[in-house]
């Protein structure tokens, strides 16, 4: 056992210094556990770090969310209405409307066809973007019914306004020798008026003129027209239309070529020169 037990002075110092390497780690491994404010330090900074990933994750989706431009809701494609948050039935609602070729021409009577809810018209409407014509006379691009015998007479003094003569539009005060010759080129350009409220596009012609002139002239013998398919004409085609130019014709063919396709007439109001504010009635001669 004696001989188990005896050391020499080099392996006791070796001793010595193990036990004492023992009790210093030993003393910090409890000077570090009776601290545990410094794990929390960690743990806050930590919570910062996930603020600043949360705050970079909400500019992604803020970037990748749709940004909403002034449109005309008449024509809302299924795509377009899917980012409104409008649901199948209220669009179905918009489409049956308009294949009666009716307008909506103002917010309330949007939200009375559609159906939609206040909380959602209140989001999108600000967007809304009508013809100016409309801010200016409430009409619709409708046929009305006469429902009483007044109105059936009233309606039988109306001529037809694709048959009048520039003679017999002259017999309407402000209308003279020049304007009732540019109203029947213009119309013969066209191929006739589909709705009354194309003759506010002819140049030159007042509104109050206008209004003065649908008190005796009207649109009452739809013309057949032979539609411009956008997707499928040449530029000269396009530009036969009176309402576009032949610049911005070409401008249309170089935006299908980049798109491949037009799906929406929407997508015209886009291209730099296009009338925007006479969609309504430009799309009544066109096709997709």
């Amino acid at each position: 056992m004696k001989s188990h037990f005896k050391f020499n002075k080099q392996e006791r110092n070796g001793i010595f210094f193990l036990l004492l390497l023992i009790v210093i780690l030993q003393g910090l491994y409890f000077l570090i556990k009776s601290q545990p404010n410094d794990g929390y330090a960690k743990l806050s900074v930590n919570a910062q770090e996930q603020s600043m990933v949360d705050s970079l994750k909400n500019n992604i989706l803020q970037k990748d969310s749709i940004k909403l431009y002034p449109f005309n809701p008449n024509f809302i494609s299924d795509y377009k209405g899917y980012t409104l948050g409008m649901s199948p039935m209220e669009l179905e609602r918009l489409f049956v409307f308009r294949k009666q070729e009716n307008f909506v021409n103002s917010i309330e009577e949007f939200q009375d066809v559609t159906k939609v809810s206040d909380s959602l018209l209140n989001v999108i409407s600000p967007y809304f973007k009508f013809p100016e014509w409309t801010q200016k006379k409430k009409t619709r691009f409708t046929k009305s019914i006469s429902n009483n015998k007044s109105e059936e007479k009233k309606a039988k003094e109306i001529r037809d306004l694709n048959l009048a003569t520039a003679d017999e539009l002259k017999t309407i005060n402000g209308i003279g020798d020049k304007l009732s010759v540019r109203i029947v080129k213009f119309r013969d350009r066209l191929g006739g008026f589909l709705v009354n409220e194309q003759l506010y596009d002819v140049y030159g012609l007042d509104s109050e003129v206008v209004d003065r002139t649908l008190k005796k002239f009207s649109v009452v013998n739809v013309p057949k027209i032979k539609k411009i398919n956008v997707n499928k004409s040449t530029a000269s085609e396009i530009s036969e239309l009176v309402y576009i130019s032949h610049s911005v014709a070409i401008k249309i063919l170089e935006y299908r070529e980049l798109k491949g396709r037009i799906n929406s007439f929407d997508e015209l109001t886009s291209i730099e020169g296009f009338p925007s504010n006479k969609l309504d009635r430009i799309v009544l001669y066109l096709s997709l």
